[in-house]
């Protein structure tokens, strides 16, 4: 792709929009920044911009959004929204910010994709390699901007990428040498017409441009994954709990094995990992057929496994308190996270949830919430509706902030409990993001 001299508009201006237009701007292209709001948090963006020469416009988009040999779109512009329309009706090219910074990219990709354990398995991905003296850069969702690395990475090199649908839906070559689909169940349907095999597919789109010297890792234990994918050119590594996989990583007697045409390659028993959980497991498991893949040694291996503390804001302990622990869930925005983190824990849990929803089915949860929840403290807009709906089953009370749903939950857990905020909702109700929810959350607790 040569974008030197080229006039281009990057829709959206946080993270992956911001990370484009200096990616344009780095290799001689023209960037316009065009965003429909004008908040807070646009505040850094207009700095950022403003320090790099780089043209915008905030508050809503003008016909100068059009005047453009490229687009690249932001994953949180829905591509029924008006702006995209009419850029179709034009015949404008429109990329996302993934398929531009791949363009520019000399090192190999390992993508990570699934409704949940993107982020987790993103980095456990990069600490992986780099205990084993690979660099490899995180990038995508996880925080940092796939083009604010792109040009840094040497062919040597590698990127853990997480990457959404939304991402995914605008590609053309992107081609990750190493793939992975950790699950997938039903999320962001009012992107997908409300249809979740509009959402599977876009999904699978990470294998369409894959190759024999590819590598595809699948949970074998994922019906929507089994039954939507039938076959492709890349070599297939499979994950599973319950089944023995000959080629890639099972769970035998309490050990994660690795094999490679039957013959057992790497294990290392679950014992010894920081992250608990059987969700955790299993993006372990992905994580080390990744590895395995390109040729990551197993004492390396093992090392890194040993010493992953997690991600922040995914089951992240903040504190213990006269034997109450305090975890930081914030990222579980929805119902599917929710119930990876209760699995998670034996001790009695007093729950938060609570946030902005859009659909959630709190029956996946209702057994697990009745066998280990001893009280459910509810905040944010759908507060109502999740009272409601556990009220009869369980102690449920309504909190106006989160930081009330602390102090109370404070004077109530006992030595052994587990204060957790795992809130299957957004946070945009209260809040700027999740990040911004479990920050306060752990200020909020440490001042206990």
């Amino acid at each position: 792709m040569d974008i030197k001299n080229k006039k281009v508009t990057i829709l959206g201006a946080v993270r992956s929009g911001v990370g484009a237009a200096k990616l344009v701007k780095k290799l001689g292209g023209i960037p316009f920044v065009s965003d429909n709001s004008d908040n807070e948090r646009l505040k850094e963006s207009a700095k950022q911009l403003e320090e790099n020469n780089i043209d915008y416009e905030f508050g809503g988009h003008t016909e100068k959004v059009f005047d453009c040999d490229l687009m690249v779109v932001s994953p949180g512009i829905p591509l029924d929204a008006p702006i995209i329309m009419d850029a179709k009706s034009l015949n404008l090219k429109m990329i996302s910010e993934i398929e531009l910074a791949y363009n520019f990219c000399k090192g190999k990709i390992i993508a990570v994709t699934g409704t949940n354990g993107k982020t987790t398995t993103t980095s456990l991905v990069a600490h992986i390699f780099n205990t084993a003296n690979l660099k490899c850069y995180e990038a995508g969702n996880i925080g940092t901007a796939f083009s604010e690395v792109a040009l840094n990475v040497k062919e040597n090199e590698f990127v853990a990428l997480e990457v959404s649908s939304f991402q995914l839906d605008l590609i053309d070559v992107f081609k990750p040498d190493a793939a992975m689909i950790l699950n997938i169940t039903p999320d962001h349907l009012y992107r997908y017409d409300n249809k979740f095999e509009n959402y599977i597919d876009s999904k699978l789109q990470i294998t369409r441009n894959q190759v024999e010297t590819n590598y595809l890792i699948l949970n074998y234990d994922d019906e929507n994954i089994s039954q939507a994918y039938k076959s492709g050119n890349s070599k297939v590594l499979y994950f599973s709990l319950d089944a023995d996989q000959a080629n890639g990583c099972s769970l035998i007697d309490e050990k994660i094995v690795y094999k490679t045409n039957g013959k057992v390659e790497f294990e290392c028993p679950t014992s010894e990992m920081i992250i608990r959980g059987e969700h955790n497991i299993m993006n372990t498991m992905a994580a080390i057929c990744a590895a395995k893949s390109f040729g990551v040694d197993n004492k390396n291996l093992l090392d890194a496994l040993r010493s992953f503390k997690g991600v922040e804001h995914r089951l992240e302990l903040v504190r213990e308190i006269g034997g109450v622990k305090y975890i930081n869930d914030s990222k579980a925005t929805n119902v599917e996270s929710v119930w990876y983190a209760l699995k998670s824990f034996s001790e009695p849990l007093f729950l938060i949830l609570g946030g902005q929803e859009k659909g959630n089915d709190y029956n996946k949860i209702k057994d697990l919430v009745i066998e280990k929840v001893k009280k459910i403290y509810v905040i944010g807009s759908s507060s109502d509706k999740i009272f409601n709906f556990f009220h009869s089953v369980v102690k449920t009370e309504v909190k106006k902030t989160l930081e009330d749903a602390v102090m109370t939950a404070n004077s109530e857990a006992r030595k052994g409990d587990i204060v957790l905020l795992s809130p299957a909702c957004k946070s945009f109700d209260q809040f700027t993001s999740y990040e911004h929810r479990g920050e306060v959350f752990k200020k909020v607790v440490n001042k206990l």
